[in-house]
């Protein structure tokens, strides 16, 4: 890993853990009384999209078949590896968000699930390209650790990257597969994980939604949570760990 890539990791790094402005925490404070005004079928298709995805992350398929973590590559060909792969996804998220965006908010709704599954596919790519093996039920939890730190709100980034910094620890931790899901409270997870998403973000995620362009807003936030997977997957590497 050299120099600039490092450098470019403290800059993530810096940006996570700084405190919101006070800009910031007034817009946060107007965005949460709007809030109050979101249809309740909008909430529901979030929440319901929400647990979807993380079940469908931690113990179905979907992602995971014909998923070969890559090997005998260097650190800089998996980094130009995802940057083709990102270019890809965001093509494609973008191509589904002008649809989607000219279709409307109901429309924006219906694809919504939809538009959440292609961001889950290409953090499971990024994660194989890295030379991580979705198939272990722990890379699937660091996925999802990915997509938090990615679309939280920055109150909560904090502690997301301390958890990301130190993953290597907790993942050491877990039980076995079977053990883990056995012992998960569903409810209790799926509705800690909807909470630590900021919702006003996860609303821009639908197009149509307000004046946002379906198209440019998937674009923008491919484009984020690319950046995110790649820095993440750096952490763990600058760490000396799981070299493959």
């Amino acid at each position: 890993m050299d120099s600039d890539v490092i450098e470019e990791l403290e800059r993530w790094k810096r940006k996570m853990r700084k405190r919101q402005s006070m800009t910031g925490r007034y817009a946060k404070s107007l965005q949460m009384k709007m809030n109050n005004f979101v249809p309740e079928k909008i909430h529901t298709v979030v929440s319901t999209s929400i647990k979807n995805m993380v079940q469908a992350t931690l113990i179905g398929s979907e992602y995971t078949s014909k998923k070969e973590p890559l090997t005998g590559f260097s650190f800089e060909e998996r980094e130009n590896q995802v940057d083709i792969l990102l270019k890809r996804y965001k093509r494609t998220a973008a191509i589904e968000g002008a649809g989607t965006g000219a279709g409307g908010l109901l429309l924006g709704m219906a694809d919504f699930p939809l538009l959440l599954g292609i961001k889950m596919k290409f953090l499971f790519d990024t994660a194989s390209i890295y030379g991580y093996d979705v198939r272990d039920y722990r890379e699937r939890l660091f996925v999802l650790l990915l997509f938090q730190l990615a679309f939280s709100s920055e109150e909560k980034r904090r502690s997301l990257l301390a958890r990301l910094e130190k993953w290597e620890s907790e993942r050491n931790t877990l039980p076995e597969k079977d053990e883990y899901l056995e012992d998960v409270d569903w409810r209790s997870f799926q509705i800690e994980y909807r909470d630590y998403i900021d919702l006003p973000k996860m609303l821009q995620l639908i197009p149509g939604f307000g004046a946002i362009i379906g198209a440019t807003a998937n674009y923008h936030f491919l484009d984020i949570l690319g950046n995110t997977a790649k820095n993440g997957y750096r952490t763990r590497w600058l760490e000396g760990r799981n070299y493959h």
